[in-house]
């Protein structure tokens, strides 16, 4: 049995996490704007579909991304240095949410991005804690992405493109921004073979807890509205660049 939330916002401890399925920890409670930053603070995240009560989760391993490590293919860097687009942060944080919801994804019925889900990220996204990254083209939100940022740390929720490499592209502007930033780790948190291709990997639960009982203590990140130009192509701190395979 796992543990059920009331109104206390202490979390069991990851090591009661169940092993199957991988990273299961509690169930119940409520996505108030504190219950949410009190759970990324440790490494959990919500995750689950209507009809479930609300399913609070800590896998192991863990997919993150040391924003150093960030390997764009050269295809991408091509067309990063196009530019034929424009890349927004939190003008359109709803819509973004929306776009991810309604994008099928592979080997999924239906969306964990429910109303109640939405409601509990905006109320973040208001307190300057959520935040969305957008590319748009001809005046079109034609991909992004949303996370939340708490100290030095970034926790990515979810992405969509309705245009080639829209999502990667404000990826790329995201990591460049938050390696300025001094942020020490992106969670991705369950591994795809996508995110293994841009240099994500996986590390022990209790590695990523370790990183972010130091990283969520420092000072947040500011200065979002300069994510448009967090791409300079030919500026010395470029990321690694990798062949297409």
């Amino acid at each position: 049995m796992i543990p059920w939330l009331h109104q206390s916002l202490t979390f069991p401890p990851l090591t009661r996490a169940l092993q199957e399925p991988n990273g299961l920890l509690a169930a119940g409670g409520d996505l108030s704007p504190e219950r949410l930053i009190a759970a990324y603070s440790h490494g959990i995240f919500p995750w689950y579909s209507a009809p479930q009560p609300i399913l609070w989760w800590s896998p192991d391993p863990r997919m993150v991304l040391f924003p150093a490590e960030f390997a764009p293919r050269r295809s991408l860097a091509k067309v990063l240095r196009n530019r034929d687009y424009e890349v927004r942060c939190d003008t359109a944080f709803e819509r973004v949410m929306r776009n991810c919801a309604a994008t099928p994804r592979e080997g999924q019925d239906g969306t964990w991005i429910t109303e109640e889900i939405l409601a509990g990220y905006c109320a973040l996204h208001q307190r300057g804690i959520a935040h969305s990254i957008e590319t748009w083209i001809d005046g079109k939100l034609v991909g992004g992405l949303y996370g939340v940022a708490l100290g030095r740390a970034f926790y990515g929720e979810s992405m969509f493109a309705h245009a080639t490499d829209a999502s990667k592209i404000a990826f790329s502007h995201l990591v460049h921004f938050l390696r300025a930033q001094g942020c020490g780790i992106i969670d991705c948190q369950m591994r795809t073979e996508h995110l293994a291709s841009l240099g994500a990997r996986e590390i022990p639960r209790a590695q990523f807890a370790a990183c972010l009982a130091d990283l969520t203590q420092q000072p947040a990140m500011q200065g979002w509205g300069e994510i448009a130009r967090a791409w300079f192509p030919g500026e010395h701190a470029q990321p690694q660049i990798t062949e297409d395979a």
